[in-house]
C-alpha cells in the first residue's frame, strides 16, 4: 500500500469522475494537482494549476488526428481544443492512469474521455479503465484485458473520467483509494 503523504492525484476538477477521485484523494490526504484553463469551471478548487495559452501550446494536437484515431468527430472550436490539451497535461503528469467510463466495441472509451485513454497509450503509460455498464475494471495491454483488484502502484497517478458517473464508477473510485493507500 502506498503512503498517501508522498502521493498526487493528477486530474481536471470536472464534475463526476474527475470530482469523485478528487474527494477520494482529499479524503485520503493525498495532494491533487487539477488542471484548468481560462473558461474552463472546475468543480474542486483543490490543488488547482491555471493553464496558460503557452502552456496549452505545449500540448497542442491535431483534431484531425484525435478524429481519425478515436474513429468519430470532435467540433474544431477552442474550447474542446483546450480540453484536449489539458487531458494531455493530466496523462503526461501522472505514471499510471486511471479512467471512468465505457470501452466501446471498437476498443476506445466513450467521449472527450476516450483522448485520456489513447493518449496514455500513446505515452505507452500503464492504464486502467474502469466500465460502468460492464461494472469490471480492465487494463490495456495490446488489448482490454479484465483486472482484479486493480491498485494505484505508483505515487503519482491520473484520475479522469466521463462527467456521468453511475454508482458503479462512484464505487469503483472509492474501492480503488481502500486496496491502494494506508489510512491514517
Amino acid at each position: 500500500m502506498l503512503d498517501p503523504h508522498t502521493s498526487t492525484l493528477f486530474s481536471g476538477a470536472a464534475r463526476g469522475s474527475e470530482m469523485a477521485f478528487g474527494a477520494a484523494a482529499e479524503a485520503y490526504g493525498i495532494a491533487e494537482v487539477n488542471f484548468t484553463f481560462d473558461g474552463h469551471d472546475p468543480v474542486r478548487a483543490q490543488g488547482l494549476r491555471m493553464l496558460s495559452p503557452e502552456d496549452l501550446a505545449l500540448k497542442d494536437v491535431s483534431l484531425h488526428y484525435v478524429s481519425r484515431l478515436m474513429g468519430r468527430s470532435y467540433p474544431d472550436e477552442p474550447m474542446f481544443r483546450m480540453l484536449l490539451q489539458s487531458i494531455c497535461w493530466q496523462i503526461a503528469s501522472g505514471r499510471e492512469v486511471f479512467v471512468v467510463g465505457e470501452i466501446m466495441q471498437d476498443g476506445t472509451v466513450k467521449g472527450g474521455t476516450g483522448w485520456g485513454a489513447e493518449f496514455a497509450k500513446i505515452c505507452n503509460k500503464p492504464l486502467f479503465v474502469f466500465d460502468q455498464v460492464k461494472d469490471e475494471w480492465f487494463r490495456w495491454d495490446n488489448r482490454w484485458v479484465a483486472a482484479k483488484n486493480v491498485v494505484i502502484s505508483r505515487e503519482n497517478f491520473t484520475g479522469t473520467g466521463t462527467r456521468s458517473l453511475m454508482e458503479t464508477g462512484q464505487r469503483a473510485i472509492a474501492q480503488l483509494f481502500e486496496r491502494s493507500f494506508r489510512r491514517g
